[in-house]
């Protein structure tokens, strides 16, 4: 019989200052893991958000360097958890590269460096006549999918990479039992397509998916001119068979969900559509 494993994931609203960021995060991590959580998951952009490039430059670092990542693995290592930073930006150290990281940290209970994983896809859209994003401007995309061997076999993912489902099927193939899908949504698409899409997901790979996110209108301490940027919140747990688990809401908190191991076999026994591929002409 598997057993069961607590996951606590942990809904931000960052602001432009990862100084002030950083305490309040480690609050709600420090939260989850008395609640009972082996396994503690961070939303996209969980030391900054809504910064622009000329402060990006100035207050962004290195992995090497970053405050919020050494505070984090020494969380993990003081709390004994596996650990999900959602994403972190960082400078990449590359001096032919101008643009930023916007990596996935996956920690283990020895605050060791798991596994590392760079948002694929960038959200370069147009929302509506006012609302443009150009993520690709800022950051640099990642080149290779990652699977992870954490608390279960986990698919690393972030936000916009939702909308492209081959990614997690590969995922799921390679052995994925959950996909991790930390964001920062915005709220106009995320108020029409975050829920169908994880539990889309869900369903076509019998997979967990775990969606920690950011919510609510993100500060502007530095830059209190700057428009402020809003996130739609409702981080989500879903399980193999497209059931939500919890629902994180409108605020910043913690929700707790029970993993069950056996509920993905028992969903892709029921439809094992990840071994019906086929091959086929056209179009």
């Amino acid at each position: 019989m598997s057993e069961t494993i607590t996951a606590g994931l942990v809904q931000l609203s960052v602001s432009d200052d990862p100084g002030r960021n950083l305490p309040v995060t480690r609050a709600l991590i420090r939260e989850a893991a008395q609640a009972g959580a082996s396994w503690v998951l961070t939303p996209e952009a969980t030391n900054v958000l809504g910064a622009s490039r000329e402060l990006q430059d100035r207050i962004l670092h290195t992995e090497a360097e970053d405050p919020t990542l050494a505070a984090l693995r020494q969380d993990a290592r003081d709390l004994g958890i596996w650990l999900l930073i959602g994403s972190l930006s960082l400078k990449t150290g590359d001096p032919a590269e101008t643009r930023f990281a916007n990596r996935s940290f996956l920690i283990a209970p020895d605050g060791g460096i798991k596994a590392r994983y760079d948002k694929l896809h960038m959200f370069d859209v147009t929302v509506s006549d006012s609302e443009t994003y150009r993520e690709s401007a800022a950051f640099r995309p990642g080149d290779r999918a990652v699977l992870a061997q954490g608390p279960m076999p986990i698919g690393m993912t972030v936000c916009y990479d939702l909308r492209f489902p081959q990614l997690y099927r590969r995922l799921a193939i390679a052995g994925a039992e959950v996909l991790t899908v930390p964001a920062a949504f915005n709220d106009t698409t995320g108020a029409a397509h975050w829920e169908v899409l994880l539990r889309a997901r869900a369903i076509e790979t019998g997979c967990f998916v775990l969606a920690p996110a950011q919510c609510g209108t993100h500060a502007s301490h530095a830059e209190p001119e700057r428009r402020p940027r809003r996130s739609y919140g409702h981080s989500l747990a879903v399980d193999p068979w497209g059931r939500v688990l919890a629902d994180g809401g409108d605020e910043p908190g913690v929700i707790l969900v029970t993993l069950d191991p056996a509920a993905v076999l028992g969903a892709r026994s029921r439809i094992p559509s990840l071994t019906h591929d086929r091959n086929f002409a056209g179009p």
